[in-house]
């Protein structure tokens, strides 16, 4: 069975016209106009996905400034657990709680667990009351997740645990762990699903290849969303602006990409940074059981290519 995830946050907000920029990325609008933030959930809702994501990835001293993550962090996780619940019973969906990288993104040189349990404690604790399921998404080294899974050690509710992949490297974490220790650490942490974000829709394949071989035996779940982040030799800074999108990854194409994920294993497929609306609508009607099933045979008889 294939679960439906959103897109992008921070772009499609940008594309509404809400406060946008750097660095406070997608926490400017949830603290200035969060009533966007309802409506890019809404979108991506009536797009066809089935988790929505809570807008709380920028809401972290890496984006917003440690003097107002320690005013405001917490009343800005609570703010955006209700944007999405809102949304989210409206349409009969489930949310998704976003426990960011606490350093920033791509930064596992920056990680440190003392500092990265107040930042993430926060987040739980203000999102806590709406979320259906814990994702922490786009972590760069083991631990990243290792912290999560100690912090939510005692929650019942499903935990997901996302990676981003390096994507000049394949088939390592940005840290250059491997992606086998991480689909490890997933089980050991009694995770429901290990998935892949923020990273080129090229390089997922082989990473859902590698974390099904490492689960054989497991329930857990194989998930991805990747980016529409255009390649350049010299990479924009987390907090230096904004990064191009590709015009070469439109609904279809990442369709094709999506039905490769599946292949290999994956069952939880969404979009990160520059995929909007329009790609869930593609994904959902092209990889919802009846429809992959006309194409590609039975659920149960796939076998990767």
């Amino acid at each position: 069975m294939i679960t439906i995830l959103d897109g992008g946050m921070g772009r499609e907000l940008q594309r509404l016209g809400a406060p946008f920029r750097q660095p406070e990325w997608s926490a400017l609008a949830l603290m200035e106009a969060p009533e966007f933030v309802g409506q890019a959930h809404d979108r991506f809702a009536m797009a066809g996905a089935e988790v929505i994501t809570t807008n709380s990835y920028a809401i972290v001293p890496f984006h917003i400034g440690a003097e107002r993550f320690t005013a405001e962090g917490l009343k800005l996780a609570k703010r955006a657990g209700e944007q999405a619940r809102l949304v989210a019973d409206r349409h009969d969906i489930k949310v998704a709680g976003s426990l960011p990288p606490s350093m920033g993104s791509y930064r596992a040189d920056l990680f440190d667990a003392k500092a990265g349990t107040a930042i993430v404690s926060t987040l739980i604790e203000g999102l806590e009351p709406f979320v259906d399921i814990w994702l922490a998404e786009t972590l760069s080294c083991l631990d990243e997740a290792q912290l999560v899974g100690e912090l939510l050690a005692r929650d019942v509710r499903p935990l997901w645990l996302s990676f981003t992949l390096n994507d000049e490297v394949p088939a390592q974490l940005r840290s250059g762990e491997s992606i086998a220790d991480a689909a490890r650490l997933a089980r050991a942490q009694g995770a429901a699903a290990i998935l892949f974000n923020c990273s080129a829709p090229e390089v997922m394949a082989e990473a859902v290849q590698m974390a099904r071989d490492a689960l054989q035996g497991s329930e857990i779940r194989i998930g991805v969303y990747a980016n529409g982040f255009a390649h350049s030799e010299a990479a924009v800074g987390a907090n230096e602006g904004l990064r191009d999108i590709r015009a070469d990854l439109g609904p279809n194409r990442y369709l094709a990409f999506a039905t490769q994920w599946v292949a290999s294993g994956a069952s939880i497929i969404g979009g990160c940074c520059g995929i909007g609306p329009e790609h869930i609508s593609a994904l959902a009607d092209g990889l919802k059981e009846d429809h992959y099933e006309a194409a590609f045979g039975r659920i149960g008889e796939r076998v990767a290519p």
